[in-house]
C-alpha cells in the first residue's frame, strides 16, 4: 500500500438522481488517509464496515483538516471526534419484527417490504451510491444491494409474483453499468475498485422467461458488462500473460480470473487485513495479499480454503492466479445470450462471432477444468498449470448452464451425494477452515446452482432431496430463531453456522429467494 498520509485515492462520489448524467469525479484521500487510518485501527467499532457506512457530516477533505489541527490536542478524545463529525443514516438500520404465527413462507413474503429500499435520497459525502429504483437489501450489516446476491433474490421475487419489483432490481443494474461501466460489488464508493460474479445476463434471462424480447432491450448492458470483463485482452501477449480479469492460456485462448484493481487493505474490512498482512516483511508482499483479498471479495467466496496458495492457509490467499471454474461458466453463458439477442436483432454476423466465443470458452473449461481422475470439475492455477486439489461445489456451476457431458455430469452427481450431501443440505467445501465458505457451512445460491443442474440431467430425485433437507434446516432455524440466515451449518442441523469476518447475518435475501424458489419447484414436480 502506498503512504498513507499523501497518496491520492480517486473515487466516485456518486450523487445520481435518476435522471442525471455519470458520476463526477471528486479528488479526495479519505480511505488512505491518517484519520481513516487511525478510526479504523482504533476499536472503536468491532466492525471496520460500521464507519465505512456513516454518514459524514462534512467533506472528507475538511474532516481530515479539522483532525489534523485537533488531534495535538491534550484532551482530544477520537470516539468524541467521531460522535461529533458522523451519524447513523436511519436508513441504514431499519429493522423488522417476527410473527411468530406466520409460516416460514408467509414471513419470507411478508419480508420483502422489510427489505426493500426506496429509491435513494441524496446524502452529501456518504458512501452510498445512489439508485434510481426501488431494490432489495441482503438484510443485516448489509444494508445495500449486492451484485450477485440479487439474482437468487430475484429468483425468490418472480417465484412470488413480484415481477414489478424484480424488473426494477434489473433496471438498477442496468443503470450501473450506463453511468458506472460495470457492476460493482455493492453500492458503496468503496466497491468501486472490483464487480462480482457477474449474473446480470442470468437476471435478464429471468425476466425474459416471458418475453424473449426482453433480451434485446437489455443487450446493450449485456454487451458492456461483457467488454469490461474481457478488457485488457488486446494487450496480452507472451510476457504478459495475465491483464486486470483476463489469462491468455498457451493456446491463445483467453479465460477469465476475479481481480480488483487496488492493491491496499479493503475499507469495510480494514483492520482485519491489516492485521492479517502484519507478519509479512515487505511492502510488496503486503500488497500481494491484499490484492488476492480484494480478488477474493470479488469472488463472492470471501473466504475459503478455496483460494488457498502453497501453505495451505488465509494468508497464503491467491485468487489472483485461478481461472474458476463459476465464473467462466458465467462469462459462457454471457457469451451465448448475446449471441441469441443478436440473432433475434437479425446481426448474423455479431450471432456467429459470439458463439464461436462461447464455443471456445466451453472447449477450455472442459479441457482445463475438468479432472478425468477425479471426475469432478475443478478450478485451474494457470500460474502451477494445473488444476488446484480443492473441492468445492463450484464444480456444479457445468451442470447449471448444460456444458458438462453425460459421464462428467454423472461424476459430478456422485461426489455431490456421496461427499458434499449432509443432513442440512451442500457443503460449500469438504474442509473445515473457520472460513465461512468452508464446511461445514453451506449457502442458498450454490443449493440454487447445485440443484438446478441435477435437473437439468434428469437427477431429480438427488435435487429433490437436496432442496427438502434445505428447505427443512430453513425451517428449524426459523422456528427457533424466527429468522432466515445468509448462511446455515449443514452438517450439524442444532447448531448456528459461523466463521468468517463478521457476525452471522439475519434477513436475508438470496436464502429467501432460494426458499421460494425450491418450494416452486417441489410443487412442480408433485403436479
Amino acid at each position: 500500500m502506498k503512504t498513507l498520509h499523501t497518496t491520492l485515492l480517486f473515487i466516485f462520489v456518486l450523487v445520481l438522481s435518476c435522471k442525471e448524467a455519470p458520476p463526477e469525479l471528486v479528488e479526495v484521500d479519505f480511505y488512505e488517509s491518517q484519520l481513516f487510518m487511525d478510526i479504523q485501527t482504533s476499536g472503536i467499532y468491532e466492525d471496520s464496515k460500521t464507519f465505512v457506512d456513516l454518514l459524514p457530516l462534512k467533506s472528507h477533505l475538511e474532516l481530515i483538516s479539522i483532525y489534523e489541527k485537533k488531534k495535538a490536542d491534550e484532551n482530544f478524545n477520537l470516539t468524541v471526534f467521531v460522535k461529533e463529525y458522523f451519524k447513523t443514516n436511519t436508513m441504514e438500520s431499519a429493522e423488522f419484527k417476527t410473527d411468530t404465527t406466520k409460516t416460514m413462507y408467509e414471513h419470507i413474503s411478508s419480508m420483502w417490504d422489510d427489505l426493500t429500499r426506496q429509491p435513494d435520497a441524496i446524502f452529501p459525502y456518504s458512501s452510498r451510491i445512489t439508485l434510481p429504483y426501488e431494490y432489495v437489501v441482503p438484510g443485516g450489516r448489509f444494508q445495500e444491494i449486492y451484485y450477485w446476491d440479487s439474482y437468487f433474490t430475484m429468483e425468490g421475487l418472480l417465484a412470488d409474483n413480484q415481477e414489478k419489483l424484480a424488473t426494477n432490481m434489473v433496471n438498477n443494474f442496468a443503470h450501473l453499468i450506463d453511468t458506472i461501466g460495470f457492476i460493482p460489488n455493492g453500492t458503496r464508493n468503496y466497491y468501486l475498485s472490483r464487480s462480482q460474479p457477474p449474473f446480470y445476463t442470468l437476471m435478464v434471462d429471468a425476466l425474459s422467461r416471458k418475453d424473449s424480447m426482453l433480451l434485446v432491450e437489455y443487450l446493450p448492458t449485456v454487451v458492456k458488462e461483457y467488454e469490461f470483463w474481457m478488457s485488457g485482452t488486446t494487450e496480452l501477449n507472451a510476457l504478459l500473460k495475465a491483464n486486470k480479469h483476463v489469462v491468455q492460456m498457451d493456446n491463445n485462448l483467453v479465460l477469465n480470473r476475479y481481480w480488483d484493481k487496488k492493491h491496499s487493505p479493503r475499507p469495510e474490512a480494514y483492520k482485519e487485513d491489516v492485521h492479517l498482512a502484519s507478519e509479512l516483511h515487505t511492502m510488496a508482499e503486503k500488497e500481494a495479499l491484499y490484492s488476492n483479498l480484494r480478488a477474493g471479495a470479488a469472488s463472492g467466496w470471501d473466504y475459503s480454503s478455496r483460494w488457498y496458495g502453497a501453505d495451505d492457509d488465509f494468508g497464503s490467499t491467491t485468487t489472483t492466479t485461478m481461472l474458476p471454474i463459476d465464473l467462466n461458466c458465467l462469462l459462457y453463458f454471457m457469451e451465448e445470450k448475446i449471441a441469441e439477442g443478436y440473432g433475434l436483432k437479425g446481426e448474423q454476423e455479431n450471432e456467429t462471432r459470439y458463439n464461436q466465443k462461447a464455443a471456445d470458452r466451453k472447449g477450455a473449461i472442459l479441457d482445463l477444468l475438468w479432472d478425468e481422475e477425479l471426475a469432478f470439475f475443478m478450478d485451474y492455477d494457470f500460474e502451477l498449470n494445473t488444476t488446484t486439489d480443492e473441492l468445492t461445489l463450484a464444480a456444479a456451476y457445468p451442470l447449471f448452464f448444460k456444458l458438462a457431458s453425460e459421464n462428467q455430469a454423472e461424476g459430478v452427481r456422485n461426489r455431490i451425494m456421496t461427499d458434499f450431501l449432509k443432513d442440512g443440505g451442500l457443503l460449500t467445501t469438504l474442509k473445515n477452515t473457520g472460513q465461512q465458505w468452508d464446511a461445514p457451512n453451506g449457502w442458498a445460491p450454490l443449493q440454487w446452482i447445485a440443484v438446478n443442474g441435477l435437473l437439468n440431467y434428469g437427477y431429480d430425485q438427488e435435487a429433490k432431496e437436496i432442496m427438502e433437507r434445505w428447505l427443512h434446516i430453513n425451517e428449524l432455524v426459523y422456528k427457533n430463531t424466527g429468522k432466515m440466515m445468509e448462511k446455515y451449518n449443514v452438517a450439524d442441523t442444532s447448531l448456528l453456522s459461523g466463521g468468517g469476518e463478521y457476525k452471522t447475518q439475519d434477513g436475508f435475501g438470496w436464502t429467501n429467494g432460494v426458499a421460494l424458489g425450491f418450494k416452486k419447484l417441489l410443487d412442480n414436480m408433485e403436479e
